[in-house]
């Protein structure tokens, strides 16, 4: 018990310190854990901890991570990535895989031991890109995108993987008894083993069908069940037991269990138990993923990488770089192109988990010498550290480079003058776009997602490409001659650049300017826009007003009260918005503070005294 206290002590203490520290300096919590198991790596051999078995325990977080991926994307969403999921992550395995076995070929290996090491190497770290991806906001954009898909492709390609790699076996490297598969990703007690390929395989399509059939048909009268005792923690043992369960039906079968959780997590993403499963789980896969990482820098054979670090520093070198080659040439066929083809090209060129267990396994298999297994691991550890390195750079260079950059793809020409001008068609322009057509006006839309308007044009829709906020583009498109403009950008930085260009040079322009909160509508009012929309506020209303009858309050007497609510919110904003100051922050304004001081004084009472009048009415 004191040995199990002093390793969560000094595990938990090492993630405490280098986290934070280096989240501060930039370079990303991945970096932090890698660092703080490198630190405490010593201590460990000290202890005489097994590192190995801890890491294959903490590798259940990917496990765990890719369960809550999956619960964020609904089915429709995956066979849309269908495409990207095939063309993209196949071509990238199979890329990859043929030009690290030629290095390796090239470097004297047999053509055996060469293939083995390029399917290894192959494959890239699921657990630091999606963790890095998502710490930075960019797991939505389209090189995120791109880079899930691959991530989605790999997992399934290990099982192809670790059925060729026993034809590779050579003799010569003898026969090392095959243990110490197991790990998160597949290995252990396999029901399939002794089972001919066709019935195999029929028992692992059972197995994926059985986790489909269980999230769409058992979870909700299970959790609802549970759900009955009103207690927490036994709704999150029911989600541990779930993923827990999920994960050793795929590994008794032969199957990745994060491939398996990510299944049923898609399959739960429309259940209404989905917010209540993720956030039992989300704290388990936090801590369990930070202790992979921390396992990864304390397992470096410090030793051995000292003796041969300028092998190992080449050799790694050598990985990254033919990846990003082949990530580079893959991506710019899949369609990507400026910093999302180089997200996808510095994010993915590491080698994985998979890794630790593929060596391990290729050992056992007689397909590597322990030497070169020794090495590989090494390898393998400096690419997964230098990875946060290459995030500050895409972050740091590339992304800040193409934001000053100009178009890879000219901007449209366009040819005709509307009266009325659209500066972005996502999900607000899209709708007031429509709205307009609908009414016969007709808009000039300009927006700058190339892939979007790709889309828009197989449905027949008109939209120019380029940067609304460009002078140039919007002289092109007549803005001295336009009546109105609609800002509807999603950036609130590109929003506040066009709304000030057109306030301070088209006077006689109507700016219709979408706002991202409250402090925003002061900020365009402050800069001339006299008609704002927040993005929500619509929303919110008719939230508030279903609330009010869910209340009691009849539909009348809830409109009333939204209204009432609504009047005194726009009166006080306008009052507010008249002392609101571009060059001090809000909190430091002391006349706006003071303002919003009596405005709640004055307005709060009346207000109350308004909706109990309203309903008094209805009752």
């Amino acid at each position: 018990m004191t040995g199990f206290l002093i390793l969560a002590f000094l595990i938990l203490v090492a993630g405490l310190v280098a986290v934070p520290i280096a989240s501060r300096l930039g370079l990303g919590s991945v970096l932090g854990y890698l660092l703080a198991g490198m630190a405490i790596a010593p201590l460990l051999a000290a202890l005489r901890v097994d590192v190995e078995a801890l890491q294959v325990f903490a590798e259940f977080g990917v496990v765990m991570m890719l369960f809550i991926v999956g619960l964020e994307l609904e089915p429709k969403q995956l066979w849309a990535m269908r495409g990207k999921l095939i063309g993209t992550g196949g071509g990238q395995v199979v890329f990859t895989t043929l030009a690290l076995a030629a290095v390796a070929l090239v470097s004297g290996n047999q053509w055996q031991t060469a293939l083995a090491i390029g399917m290894i190497l192959a494959l890239s770290s699921t657990a630091i890109i999606v963790q890095s991806l998502n710490e930075k906001g960019l797991m939505k954009s389209e090189g995120g995108e791109a880079s899930f898909s691959v991530l989605l492709f790999q997992d399934v390609a290990v099982i192809p993987i670790l059925a060729i790699l026993p034809l590779l076996a050579l003799p010569q490297f003898g026969v090392v008894a095959a243990e110490g598969e197991a790990g998160a990703h597949g290995g252990g007690f396999d029901l399939t083993a002794d089972m001919s390929a066709w019935m195999a395989a029929l028992v692992r399509v059972g197995a994926v069908a059985a986790v489909a059939f269980t999230g769409n048909y058992l979870t909700r009268p299970i959790f609802r069940f549970i759900a009955k005792a009103n207690l927490r923690e036994l709704f999150t043992a029911a989600g541990l037991v779930f993923v827990i369960g999920i994960a050793l039906l795929m590994t008794l079968v032969g199957l990745s269990p994060a491939l398996g959780t990510f299944i049923a997590g898609v399959v739960l993403a429309n259940s209404e138990y989905r917010h209540e499963l993720e956030s039992d789980v989300d704290p388990f896969k936090g801590l369990l993923l930070g202790l992979f990482f921390i396992t990864v820098g304390a397992g470096i054979d410090f030793a051995l990488a000292f003796e041969r670090f300028g092998e190992v520093a080449f050799w790694a070198a050598v990985v990254i770089l033919v990846k990003i080659a082949v990530l580079l040439f893959v991506g710019r066929l899949s369609g990507l192109r400026r910093e999302s083809l180089w997200l996808f090209a510095l994010a993915l060129p590491q080698a994985g988990e998979f890794a630790f267990v593929l060596i391990s396994f290729a050992v056992a298999n007689a397909i590597l010498p322990q030497d070169m297994a020794d090495l590989l691991l090494l390898i393998v550890a400096l690419t997964m550290l230098v990875t946060p390195l290459l995030f500050i750079l895409f972050d740091k260079v590339i992304a800040h480079a193409y934001c000053g950059a100009s178009d890879v793809r000219d901007a449209d020409t366009i040819e005709v003058e509307n009266p009325i001008i659209i500066a972005g068609r996502g999900r607000v322009g899209g709708i007031v776009d429509r709205m307009l057509d609908a009414a016969g006006h007709h808009a000039t839309v300009i927006d700058y997602n190339s892939q979007h308007l790709e889309n828009l044009k197989k449905f027949g829709i008109k939209t120019y490409y380029g940067d609304a906020t460009r002078p140039d583009l919007l002289a092109s498109a007549g803005i001295d001659r336009a009546r109105i403009l609609v800002v509807a950008l999603d950036e609130r930085e590109q929003i506040d650049k066009l709304v000030r260009y057109a306030c301070d040079n088209f006077p006689d322009l109507h700016v219709i300017a979408r706002a991202k909160d409250r402090d925003h509508v002061y900020h365009l009012w402050a800069m001339g826009c006299r008609d704002i929309v927040r993005e929500t506020y619509d929303s919110a209303l008719r939230m508030g007003r279903s609330v009010y009858e869910a209340l009691g309050h009849d539909r009348q007497a809830a409109i009333a009260m939204v209204d009432a609510w609504e009047a005194m919110d726009r009166t006080s904003m306008r009052e507010i918005a008249d002392v609101y100051r571009l060059d001090i922050p809000a909190h430091e304004n002391e006349a706006l503070l003071a303002k919003i001081r009596e405005l709640k004084a004055e307005w709060d009472p009346k207000l109350r005294d308004a909706m109990d009048e309203i309903a008094s009415r209805g009752r």
